[in-house]
């Protein structure tokens, strides 16, 4: 809902942009009092942009800029950006160079990389909800810092059953070290239990014993327990007997070489032991380790009864799988939703979801992605977390590495694009709306196959060019991938910039950059007006310096023999300035209109003590003085008539007084 927009009362008007869109309320009224735009309802909590004057009957004056992507924008999520960009484009550099088992391996350690990246961006969230005084702003942190929890939690499932795809035995161990990092409410019961001068005293501790065995670390649970083997002699056997029932208890290990057989075997005869003990009233006398051996024979009510311990039905889940069926394998959990359950000894994913939950609630967008995962629905997984997540960062580069893992490649879209390149480009389009991660999304969309140049192409067009710095570094990507038009618009939009600024240098050097010979021609009038005005250049650096550029346009290539001509006649090398000052008027390279400077420029010349124009050169001029003058009709006569009359009769004295010279010199060589 668009706050302080009235949808049910007056339509909306609205218009698309890259990752944005403006809404405004129109003088339309609604029909049948519903809102009128959906799209408009469902879309982020938008800013105040604009105000202006409202026409016609009351309306709201407000135009409102709708984002879809907010968290672009939240600097603490800066780092989950940034870093996770660098292991992305590592896992794109390496993927042809590895296979088999190396392969397998490397893309767990990637896995990883994302996880150590969400972890560090989740602490330092939480160090910025600890330090925050404003109410609202440590409400935010906190609530992003559940977001990236719950978006580790997932990853790390993911990991277990895609990525590493743990085998019977090690897949219960991958779940069990996937609880214990992720349920973390009793960590400060425990703490607060080993602190304590008499732990097995204390109120809480056969909580913590519970806790340790419903989680299978059974090394810290027989440790608790001989604390209270020594604080109470009557329990002393029952410890004991306890002690070696947890000792004894088989688990698979990854460095043990056990066929799964040879386990089962060995947990079926333990698990008979314990049977024992508990029908022979071994701990009778003491409720706690009666209610722990229960729960080591795997039954269901006395795990149940550990509810507000267990704190989630995952957690619940993985302890049933612990002391029912630690040999489970990943194609059993995939079809625990099918099988019968009366005479099983274990729940499925579902089931235990329902019994932990007992009907009290419904299930959260969470238990639902967890429940597709333990399902092997990976693409429900990716379609949930899409819905739920505020951002297509998680499910973009989640969805990269499970297509690396060759898990999504019979998966595609009906509009011609693969769920993985669908992602990324959304990805990439949210990064092109901030001022500077569009430079990330450049790497993404470089690695989108189908779509991801085109979809380059629209967006670096859109790229506010703030500075120049900012448009060379665009420019620059745009050179690398041979994107010719795309470097022509930056080139002219710049130089347009520069010439409305009156920098003539930068505007005559983004021009040619663009290759733009109209352009150019224009900025060239631009300098030889200012010449004209001022009697001098700028830029003369950029003018020396010009090359094989000057030929781009024939103004251009005017502009650098005319800077060329005062070069030469500064440096004294006359006659070489008179044959380029000549030829810039014969060979019609100079606009007409720049003709009186040529000849004016040519004043000098005529006047040195040296004979610089030869007779021929001397008629020439002559000519291009005649012809300016016969060109111009009586309505085209010069402005300033004394001045240019003046100047005319001054070329003709000096033309005729220069060919005189010329005839008496060449006459007396010709004489001798």
């Amino acid at each position: 809902v668009v706050p302080g927009v009235d949808s049910a009362a007056r339509q909306l008007c609205f218009e698309w942009g890259p990752a944005e869109m403006l809404v405004c309320e129109t003088l339309f009224g609604g029909r049948g009092g519903e809102p009128l735009d959906d799209r408009c309802q469902q879309s982020p909590t938008p800013r105040r942009f604009l105000a202006g004057a409202g026409e016609g009957r009351p309306s709201s004056s407000s135009v409102f800029v709708v984002r879809k992507d907010q968290d672009v924008y939240v600097q603490t999520l800066r780092k989950l950006f940034n870093e996770s960009h660098g292991i992305f484009v590592g896992l794109q550099r390496s993927e042809e160079e590895l296979a088999g088992k190396s392969r397998k391996a490397h893309l767990v350690q990637v896995s990883k990389n994302y996880r150590s990246v969400i972890r560090a961006c989740m602490e330092d969230m939480h160090q910025a909800a600890v330090s925050a005084r404003d109410p609202a702003l440590h409400s935010q942190y906190s609530t992003q810092v559940s977001i990236l929890s719950a978006m580790e939690l997932i990853w790390n499932l993911c990991e277990i059953l895609f990525v590493e795809a743990a085998v019977a035995g090690p897949l219960l161990i991958r779940l069990l070290d996937w609880v214990r990092l992720h349920v973390c409410d009793v960590n400060n019961m425990v703490r607060e239990v080993l602190s304590s001068e008499n732990p097995s005293k204390h109120e809480l501790f056969w909580n913590v014993v519970d806790v340790f065995v419903l989680q299978g670390r059974m090394d810290e649970a027989r440790h608790l327990l001989s604390k209270e083997a020594s604080a109470n002699p009557t329990s002393l056997t029952m410890c004991r007997v306890l002690d070696d029932l947890m000792k004894k208890m088989p688990v698979p290990s990854l460095g043990n070489m056990q066929t799964l057989t040879e386990l089962e075997l060995k947990w079926q005869h333990w698990h008979e032991e314990c049977q024992r003990y508990l029908q022979d009233g071994t701990f009778a006398s003491n409720s706690h380790m009666e209610s722990i051996c229960k729960v080591l024979l795997g039954d269901e009510n006395a795990i149940l009864e550990k509810k507000e311990l267990l704190t989630t039905w995952y957690h619940f889940l993985v302890t049933r799988l612990l002391y029912c069926h630690p040999t489970v394998k990943p194609m059993e959990l995939r079809c625990l939703k099918c099988l019968s359950f009366i005479m099983s000894c274990y729940l499925p994913p579902q089931s235990s979801m329902d019994l932990f939950l007992g009907g009290e609630s419904s299930a959260e967008p969470l238990d639902i992605i967890l429940m597709a995962a333990f399902e092997f629905e990976i693409h429900q997984v990716i379609k949930e977390c899409s819905i739920a997540l505020s951002n297509w960062w998680f499910v973009a580069h989640l969805t990269d590495l499970l297509d690396h893992c060759k898990l999504l490649q019979s998966h595609n879209l009906y509009f011609g694009s693969n769920m993985r390149e669908f992602l990324l480009l959304e990805y990439a389009s949210g990064l092109f709306s901030h001022h500077s991660l569009w430079q990330l999304g450049v790497d993404y969309f470089d690695h989108c196959p189908e779509y991801g140049r085109v979809y380059l192409e629209l967006h670096i067009e859109r790229i506010p060019l703030n500075t120049e710095q900012k448009a060379l570094k665009v420019l620059r990507i745009c050179e690398q991938r041979q994107m010719h038009e795309q470097v022509r618009s930056i080139c002219k939009i710049m130089a347009m910039k520069a010439l409305r600024n009156n920098r003539l240098g930068s505007a005559l050097s983004w021009s040619i950059r663009a290759k733009d010979a109209a352009f150019a021609t224009l900025i060239s009038d631009r300098f030889l007006k200012d010449y004209c005005e001022k009697g001098c250049f700028s830029d003369l650096d950029l003018i020396d310096n010009l090359g094989p550029s000057m030929l781009l346009s024939d103004r251009l290539t005017f502009l650098g023999k005319y800077r060329e001509f005062h070069r030469l006649y500064g440096e004294k090398r006359f006659s070489e300035a008179a044959k380029l000052l000549l030829m810039l008027m014969t060979a019609h390279i100079a606009p007409c209109s720049f003709w009186m400077t040529l000849l004016t420029d040519a004043l000098p010349l005529l006047e040195q003590k040296e004979i610089i124009f030869s007779a021929e050169q001397t008629y020439e001029l002559m000519r291009c003085l005649e012809d300016l003058t016969a060109g111009k009709s009586d309505k085209q006569k010069f402005q300033d008539d004394d001045v240019e009359t003046m100047k005319v009769e001054m070329l003709r004295l000096a033309l005729a007084r220069n060919l005189a010279r010329v005839i008496v010199k060449e006459g007396t060589l010709e004489g001798s």
